[in-house]
């Protein structure tokens, strides 16, 4: 196995007396895309400015391609792409003037920086835009350039601190798509705390909660180990209190959601206690109460599901 892209082990960072972070180890392979996901205020910032050398730590140990944050710093920033939450871009300069800047900021010779600002405007959708200034840019054409400003000096690994903060509908979904082709050549961690953004672009999550992490695996892994089974969603015609009234006193349901759709029938979101799969037991309900069934499917819990069972379950102990 090769060896690991980010390696964590026991970091700490306090602030006047407030621990930020306390005691998180974790890895991040060599061609992941990671989510690194909490709530504001979990600690995710100051991880990531911990992994950039912008931000020394209490205590503990972080490697970066092999290399130390904390004794190799030089080594450790040419191997990072970093975007931080505030993009702090020129806005009195043109597209490509300032990346051309970033790119001999970074140690790109004259001839080298030119090759490379043309390569990462055409793959950040820029060309269109490389004569405009900055600071007359859209929001998703400002948050591209930033996305080119990490990516100008071809590091192995991309941090990305809460890159589709702001954005319309269409600019987020243009640059989900940009993170997960720059995932095919280099390694990923990004943060937010939007849940459906590492949902839609991450292959690998470590859920963060008041500067702890709480779990790190496949998304997919995540939902299966908490909840053994995914939801029984079901549409029946009843009322809603019949419903509702019927399922509470069944002790296999945990949970039920009731959604009306058209005419008398309703959706029903039904989870089973201890990872049951209710399916065949709403089948016999609905026969037994002469309710009309016309759809009965396995549904799948989200990330928002993992992470509420998580943080809750964290939060009675």
């Amino acid at each position: 196995m090769s060896e690991p892209m980010i390696e964590v082990v026991n970091l700490t960072k306090r602030y006047a007396g407030h621990l930020a972070v306390a005691n998180v180890s974790f890895t991040v392979g060599r061609g992941q895309i990671v989510g690194l996901l909490g709530p504001n205020g979990a600690g995710k910032s100051t991880i990531l400015r911990i992994l950039s050398c912008f931000l020394p730590a209490t205590s503990g140990t972080v490697r970066v391609g092999g290399f130390d944050v904390f004794e190799q710093t030089d080594e450790v920033r040419r191997r990072i792409g970093y975007m931080p939450e505030n993009n702090p871009l020129h806005v009195d300069m043109r597209v490509r003037e300032y990346l051309k800047f970033r790119a001999r900021l970074k140690g790109l010779s004259l001839a080298a920086s030119r090759d490379r600002v043309s390569t990462v405007l055409e793959m950040c959708s820029l060309t269109e835009v490389d004569r405009r200034i900055i600071g007359q840019l859209s929001k998703g054409f400002r948050q591209r350039v930033g996305l080119a400003d990490a990516l100008v000096h071809e590091p192995e690994l991309i941090i990305l601190d809460e890159p589709t903060i702001g954005l319309d509908p269409n600019q987020l979904r243009s640059v989900r798509q940009l993170i997960k082709d720059l995932g095919r050549k280099h390694t990923i961690l990004l943060s937010t705390h939007i849940l459906p953004e590492v949902e839609a672009t991450c292959s690998h999550v470590l859920i963060l909660h008041q500067g702890r992490i709480l779990a790190s695996d496949a998304t997919e892994n995540l939902q299966r180990n908490i909840f053994q089974s995914g939801p029984a969603i079901a549409e029946l015609t009843a009322s809603t209190s019949t419903l509702q009234e019927f399922f509470a006193a069944q002790s296999e349901v945990e949970t039920v959601d009731i959604v009306p759709t058209d005419g008398d029938w309703k959706r029903v979101t039904l989870t089973g206690r201890d990872g049951h799969d209710l399916r065949p037991l709403i089948h016999q309900w609905a026969c037994t109460q002469r309710w009309p069934l016309r759809e009965l499917t396995h549904g799948r819990h989200t990330l928002e599901d993992v992470f509420v069972k998580i943080t809750r379950t964290e939060k009675e102990e």
